[in-house]
């Protein structure tokens, strides 16, 4: 072995390793390194001690559609393009910085969880690359926005401007307001 293929190994594996502990699937690490899927089983198995998921991966684009999904994609989306436009990034660094800063903005709101996977955001970047999203901006907030490539968008408006009447109204909402009106 030559001092680089050494370093690209080690390379490939931390790469891996940063994928794994992120919860990617196997599939999406097959595709963005270059170790056997036996060595990236027993990385999976002995970072998480677990084995990987089975089973397909999602592949639809409707899923960025809904609400609360929407929004978390758009705001990983807008990273993702600004890495890459502005930081000199691209390809798995550009998933893996993105997703981290992603992570970062979600967990400074309070009890907000992430909703998009390193799975789907990976996934929503093949999708805009094969043109079937893309970003639209909100005509009253100006953000923009993931929405399909072929839908029409000279009126659009974000669900952040125009949530949907359930918008909000999920178990843990409803264990907070429970809370809140149990201590007063």
């Amino acid at each position: 072995m030559t001092a680089k293929t050494v370093v690209g190994e080690a390379q490939q594996v931390r790469i891996a390793i940063e994928l794994i502990e992120m919860g990617a699937r196997l599939q999406l690490l097959q595709e963005e390194t270059s170790l056997s899927r036996e060595r990236l089983l027993r990385l999976y198995k002995e970072i998480r001690s677990e084995s990987p998921s089975k089973g397909m991966l999602p592949y639809s684009t409707d899923w960025f559609m809904s609400w609360q999904p929407n929004i978390h994609s758009s705001l990983f989306m807008d990273i993702y393009q600004f890495m890459v436009k502005n930081a000199g990034v691209d390809g798995v660094q550009a998933l893996i910085s993105a997703y981290r800063l992603y992570l970062d903005q979600v967990q400074g709101i309070e009890d907000a969880e992430p909703v998009l996977s390193i799975t789907r955001a990976w996934f929503m970047i093949r999708f805009f690359k094969a043109g079937m999203l893309q970003l639209s901006p909100c005509t009253e907030c100006g953000g923009h926005f993931v929405t399909h490539a072929d839908d029409l968008h000279g009126n659009y408006v974000c669900g952040i401007c125009h949530p949907p009447a359930r918008a909000g109204k999920t178990k843990a909402a409803k264990q907070a307001l429970m809370q809140v009106a149990q201590a007063a």
